[in-house]
This record gives structure tokens, C-alpha cells and sequence, in this order.
């Protein structure tokens, strides 16, 4: 067979893993595509001549790539979106398929995007935007395609995993950052990761695929990590709990749950024992099951190597699917049901407590334990106070808003209350 001729558009950390590979495995790739992988041309906005193979192409405006006739395929490892949107919208009128690690290109442009390559008759291969080396996305997409899919929650944002993994050992979050940035986990602009953004871009994608909800990340509920304190942490353990910054998206009767935030699960949970830079996705479907799938979520070689995935679907002639927008709704975070830590800095003097059980029954809410150390004591002012630690069982959201704020407005509460919300991650939670 003739060999699949592919064109890249970007050099940086994923385009030279890609050439790495095929370098590497190039006879072990052709074998399981039925066919040669050829690069053919490479664009890059830095010519990098040590890197680009002898007798390869290249030039540094992408729109060189398309308008090449010999390419089959345009990899876009360039990130961004708006060069990224364009070349996209180039391949499709070029009738070329287009393999993309770019997360934040489909979660902001791909419900446009998308459908248009498909009435193109052009496969869109996207593995790597999720989870770098994991195959999420096949998983989804192939292996439980036969499924009705109940709920996902996952740990898609390495630099989050590793800062709350350094504050489990006793490193405030500013700390842990600077380890991370040192170690070139973190940007020296942190907020697209430790604010959820990314993960809220990864999250939309995967909840397109599960449940055919349209691509939209100002959909998702997102909340980041920076107010969780190692208090919080500390105080979790003793219930039993790890805090990890999940996406979650789940199926309830009035639309699909799509929310980013801190979240207790239970340490008996393999999803909790998940540490460092390392990503997880727990997938319930009706078949199956829970399934966990594990591994490294950023980095060249990794997320090359779910580039290269979809390179052979495509040298094989295997479509690569599009998610369907099936009218889906994404639930408020209002309208969302979970469980609740809750952290009450209340004055040391009876009957307090006794007035939270109130309004938490009030609204609805039981509670399921609670901690009040005594050597906790410390002092605002002249108001001896103590941390009340609460855990709840499962409320609506906006039953839980309520009591939050009649709570703050007692008299014996001196400092804002800390809420991060609780997943069991049971079967059926």
C-alpha cells in the first residue's frame, strides 16, 4: 500500500515527539497501520534544522502544509486557537484529514469545527487532548461504545495532582507551586491550570463523547485549588478522604452534570492513591461498570504516542468519529447533588454547634460526622474559636447555598466557612 503521508505543523515539545517516534518505532507503526507513516512536509514558526529528518520539507507558514498535495494528513501539534481554528478550517476545505492535540481549540471551537470537517467527508483524530498517553478517548469512543455511560470523574490536570500531592505532605499551596514551577510542571502563569480551565477544556470534550452533550467549556462549573489549604487536607485524612481536583460529568434526570472542583473521595478509592503529575479518569457505564484508566497526562513522548493512535486509525481507513450534539443540557451547578466538607471557624462556647445542626436541618441536610478539637483553639480579637468540621451526606446545591449563608451570618462564626464538595464515587452515586 501506498504510505500515509502526513504534514506537521508545529515543532515544539509534542511535534518532536512525534518525529521521535516514528524514528524510534517506525517499522513496529507501519506494521500495525498496514502501511508506512511518511513525513512529508513540516512547518514551524522556528526553523529548527537540526530537528527536521533529511529530505523533509519545510517552511514556516502552516497554510504550506495544506496546500501541499502530497499530504494525506495534517498533524497540528501548534497549540493555541486561532491559528489553530484557521488551519483547521484549511484542512476542511481541503478535503484533509487533520490529527490535533490541541484541547482548547475543540473545546472552544469544536462544536463549529467539528461537524463541518464531518460533512467533509474528513476524519478528526483527538486523543491526544486528553490526558496525553492515556487512551481516554478511544476507550469512549471504541472499547465502551456498546455502553450507556452514568458518570465520569477524573484527574486530568497534572500540575493541580502534584500541588495537592506536595500539600498532603505538609507544603502550603505557594510552596508547592514554586516546586512545580521549578520543575517545569507549572507555567510561571499557573492560572490555566491550578484555576481548573484546563481541566474544564478536557472535561467538555470528554462529556461531548459520553453523553452527546455540545462542546462548550463556559458550560463547566470550575473551581481551582488555590483556596483548598493543607487544614483542609489534613482534616480530610482524619474522615477518611483525599482532596483531588476532579472533573466530573454525570447523567441525572433533568441534564448532564459538568463541573471542575476540589473534591473529598474516599482514601480507599484507587482514583485518591493517584499522585504527582500523573492523570486518571474513572468511567461507570451500565455494562462495564467502573473502569479506571491510568497513566502519564502531559509530556513529548506520551502524548505522541496517542498522535500516532490516530495516525494508524487513519492509515487503516478507520473513521474517526465526531462527537454528536444530541440537545443535552448541562445542569446548573445550582442543580447539582453531592456531599459536603464543611470547615465553620465558630466562637468556643456552648450551644454553636447546636445552631448549625439547626440550619443545616433546616435546608435539609444531615450530617454524617463531625470533628471539634479542642487543642484547635485559637483567637480573633478577644473570641476564642475552634474549627468545626462537618461532613454531610448528599443535598442540592442550592439547598446547601442556603444554609452556607445563614450559617456565616450567626454571630459565633468569625471567619469565612470553607465548602469543597464530597464524591463517594460509589456505583450508582
Amino acid at each position: 500500500m501506498q504510505p500515509l503521508r502526513i504534514g506537521i505543523c508545529g515543532l515544539g515539545t509534542v511535534g518532536q515527539g512525534v518525529l521521535e517516534l516514528l524514528s524510534r518505532n517506525g517499522n513496529a507503526i507501519a506494521r500495525q497501520a498496514g502501511r508506512p507513516i511518511e513525513i512529508v512536509r513540516i512547518a514551524s514558526r522556528t526553523p529548527k534544522p537540526h530537528v527536521v529528518p533529511e529530505g523533509v520539507a519545510f517552511s514556516t507558514d502552516v497554510a504550506d502544509v495544506v496546500a501541499d498535495a502530497r499530504v494525506d494528513v495534517v498533524v497540528e501539534t501548534i497549540g493555541g486557537t486561532d491559528v489553530a481554528a484557521r488551519l483547521f478550517q484549511s484542512c476542511i476545505d481541503a478535503r484533509k484529514n487533520i490529527v490535533t492535540a490541541n484541547k482548547a481549540l475543540l473545546a472552544m471551537h469544536g462544536a463549529a469545527l467539528l461537524p463541518a470537517a464531518q460533512r467533509a467527508g474528513i476524519s478528526v483524530g483527538f486523543e491526544a487532548a486528553v490526558a496525553g498517553g492515556i487512551p481516554i478517548i478511544k476507550a469512549l469512543r471504541e472499547g465502551l461504545a456498546g455502553n450507556a455511560i452514568h458518570w465520569i470523574a477524573g484527574i486530568i490536570n497534572g500540575t493541580s495532582n502534584y500541588i495537592l500531592t506536595a500539600m498532603a505532605d505538609g507544603r502550603d499551596f505557594a510552596e508547592a507551586l514554586a516546586d512545580a514551577q521549578a520543575l517545569g510542571y507549572a507555567e510561571a502563569d499557573p492560572t490555566f491550570d491550578v484555576e481548573g480551565i484546563d481541566a474544564a477544556h478536557k472535561l467538555a470534550i470528554l462529556a461531548a463523547l459520553a453523553f452527546g452533550i455540545r462542546l462548550d467549556p463556559s458550560a463547566v462549573y470550575t473551581e481551582g485549588i488555590s483556596r483548598v489549604s493543607v487544614e483542609d487536607i489534613d482534616y480530610a485524612a482524619a474522615l477518611g478522604y483525599r482532596i483531588k481536583h476532579l472533573g466530573i460529568a454525570r447523567e441525572a434526570a433533568a441534564g448532564i452534570e459538568l463541573r471542575v472542583h476540589p473534591t473529598l473521595i474516599p482514601e480507599r478509592r484507587l482514583l485518591a492513591k493517584v499522585d504527582g503529575v500523573m492523570n486518571a479518569v474513572v468511567i461507570n457505564s451500565d455494562a462495564v461498570g467502573s473502569s479506571l484508566y491510568y497513566g502519564p497526562g502531559a509530556g513529548a513522548l506520551p502524548t505522541a504516542s496517542a498522535v500516532l493512535a490516530d495516525l494508524i486509525d487513519i492509515a487503516r481507513d478507520n473513521a474517526v468519529a465526531v462527537p454528536a450534539d444530541t440537545g443535552a443540557k448541562a445542569l446548573p451547578i445550582g442543580d447539582v447533588t453531592t456531599a459536603y466538607y464543611l470547615r465553620i471557624p465558630a466562637v468556643d462556647e456552648p450551644g454553636v454547634l447546636a445552631k448549625v445542626a439547626q440550619i443545616l436541618s433546616t435546608n435539609g441536610i444531615s450530617i454524617e460526622a463531625v470533628i471539634q478539637r479542642e487543642q484547635a483553639i485559637r483567637t480573633t480579637g478577644d473570641k476564642p474559636w475552634v474549627p468545626v468540621i462537618i461532613l454531610t451526606h448528599r443535598v442540592v446545591e442550592r439547598a446547601m447555598d442556603a444554609a452556607v449563608a445563614a450559617i456565616q451570618r450567626l454571630d459565633e462564626v468569625v471567619h469565612p466557612i470553607t465548602r469543597i464538595r464530597v464524591e463517594t464515587l460509589d456505583e450508582h452515586a
